[in-house]
């Protein structure tokens, strides 16, 4: 398998594939490619599939958009735990998953990915406040009634899923911009932040070349993501 990204400093929807093939142990290929930089767009239309990134390609399959690329995953590696084995648990992840996919625009226009640099503690308006209120009420849900119980790990199901995949970029956005949030939440973000598979991301973008617009938002950074 190939998977076309983007920079691992800011795409966040190329950290969510990316993340759940490293943390199930799926071999893949990396394509990187800058964003914001003349050679994107051609790189991209090469694969015929659609405009954006990521894109995953397995042998003369094509699959883009992160949810779907998820979704691929589970029917091509059944014995791999892409989503939560308990039915009602593994309807929770999806619906969650569905949720984080479509919405929180408040949350992603006003606190890009930047994983990088660490930022005070400011108030972001309403609809931040709002986003980052029912994000934490649904990581709450899942940790207390399928992560907890399970004594299969920290992760919002227990075991690492591609709901963690597809919130992953969230936990560095609240962590990123200092956003307060309870202790249970905290350790969640904790255990995500130290996995493997983040710290080998996280790594690797650190060492990136390029930057983009919102590297340098309207506010100065107070030091590295981790101090």
């Amino acid at each position: 398998m190939k998977l076309s990204i983007g920079n691992k400093a800011y795409s966040s929807w190329s950290l969510r594939p990316w993340i759940l093939l490293k943390a199930l142990g799926l071999p893949f290929e990396e394509d990187l490619i800058p964003l914001d930089t003349p050679e994107f767009r051609p790189r991209v239309n090469a694969y015929h599939a659609g405009s954006t990134v990521p894109i995953l390609v397995d042998g003369d399959i094509t699959v883009w958009e992160s949810l779907a690329i998820m979704d691929y995953l589970a029917e091509r590696f059944p014995d791999k735990a892409v989503w939560p084995k308990d039915l009602k648990a593994r309807t929770f992840a999806r619906v969650i998953s569905n949720e984080m996919h479509a919405g929180f625009r408040g949350l992603r226009g006003a606190c890009p990915m930047n994983i990088r640099k660490r930022f005070a503690t400011l108030d972001r308006g309403d609809l931040v406040a709002k986003d980052v209120a029912r994000i934490t009420q649904l990581w709450t849900m899942a940790l207390t009634e399928f992560g907890k119980p399970s004594g299969l790990g920290p992760f919002l199901f227990g075991s690492f899923s591609a709901a963690d995949a597809m919130f992953a970029p969230v936990v560095t956005r609240l962590h990123s911009y200092s956003i307060p949030v309870d202790a249970t939440v905290r350790a969640y973000m904790d255990a995500v932040l130290a996995s493997p598979a983040f710290v080998e991301w996280q790594t690797a973008a650190l060492a990136e070349p390029w930057t983009v617009a919102h590297d340098e938002v309207d506010e100065p950074s107070i030091g590295p993501f981790f101090a």
